[in-house]
């Protein structure tokens, strides 16, 4: 008895079942990714059940119970902030506007760069040219010192946060995705689709794009690094939105009120090292990424 032929899109379905396990099983030789991938695990879940693990009441300052930089004790595992109030209440919830900034920032920026570069790369011409010097232009000016003048021209706010860290952090991207596009452009395969009839479009959405998707992938986790380290920045200097806790609006008040001088490490060492691991779990993700989806890398752990 034969085996029942496959449909075209059952195929399709099961091939990339395949892809997906194969890339998983690299993945998980990567030690360091593993690693990153469960200090990720634990900081979203952190943040979906903030509401659970800490009262939200505890945020404001009318309701606080503690004393004033009081230290860690039994009651307040991670001692209190200057008006009372819990630091690590404000740490669980300081972790979805950080990480809720950084994720709408890097789709804002994966989105500007992946089609700037893909047009750049595909089409050439005179478009190409001008978008890619518009991308060199963007490229070569300080990203942070941009975003501080952007978010200083608009009411603070989640959204103008990360709109303005995703409008200058994506000529990296658009660069990477335009020297991708470059190489899969020449492949005989596009050449056989436009003899055949193929357009424009069925050739960006069917051959290039498919191509440069996993770039976009490994790209984006080590973009999100990046956009929680601006915001960070932003809200520290006082550019973040005032009505909602950040690990960089509480490093903010942190260093205001003086916690340093007086010694109330408590305050001050929580947000930063947050940040500083989310940032490293990232990046080390990134990086197995992008061994896991270039052949070339692999092996260099």
């Amino acid at each position: 008895m034969s085996a029942p032929t496959l449909t075209p899109g059952a195929l399709a379905r099961r091939r990339r079942a395949e892809s997906w396990r194969r890339g998983w099983s690299e993945f998980r030789t990567h030690r360091s990714g593993l690693v990153g991938l469960g200090v990720l695990v634990v900081f979203v879940l952190v943040a979906l059940l903030a509401p659970v693990l800490a009262d939200s009441d505890g945020l404001s300052v009318t309701k606080a119970t503690g004393g004033v930089l009081e230290a860690p004790s039994a009651q307040y595992w991670l001692g209190t902030d200057d008006n009372g109030r819990s630091v690590l209440t404000l740490l669980i919830w300081g972790s979805q506007v950080s990480l809720m900034v950084g994720l709408l920032a890097t789709v804002i920026s994966m989105g500007i760069g992946t089609l700037v570069g893909l047009v750049s790369g595909y089409f050439g011409g005179v478009l190409g040219q001008v978008l890619f010097r518009v991308t060199e232009w963007v490229l070569v000016l300080p990203q942070l010192v941009l975003a501080i003048v952007l978010a200083s021209l608009f009411d603070p706010s989640l959204l103008v946060i990360s709109a303005v860290i995703g409008v200058t952090s994506w000529p990296g991207t658009a660069l990477l995705i335009r020297a991708q596009t470059l190489s899969v452009k020449e492949r005989a395969y596009l050449e056989r689709s436009r003899v055949l009839g193929a357009g424009h479009l069925h050739l960006l959405r069917r051959h290039v794009l498919p191509n440069v998707v996993p770039m976009v992938f490994a790209n984006t986790t080590l973009t999100v690094a990046i956009a929680i380290l601006n915001e960070t920045t932003l809200s520290f200097l006082g550019l973040g939105d005032p009505t909602r806790v950040s690990w960089g609006s509480m490093l903010e008040d942190a260093f205001s009120v003086g916690a340093i001088t007086t010694g109330s490490w408590w305050y001050l060492l929580p947000p930063g090292l947050c940040v500083v691991g989310v940032v490293l779990a990232f990046t080390l993700v990134g990086q197995a990424l992008e061994s896991v989806l270039d052949p070339r890398l692999r092996g260099r752990r």
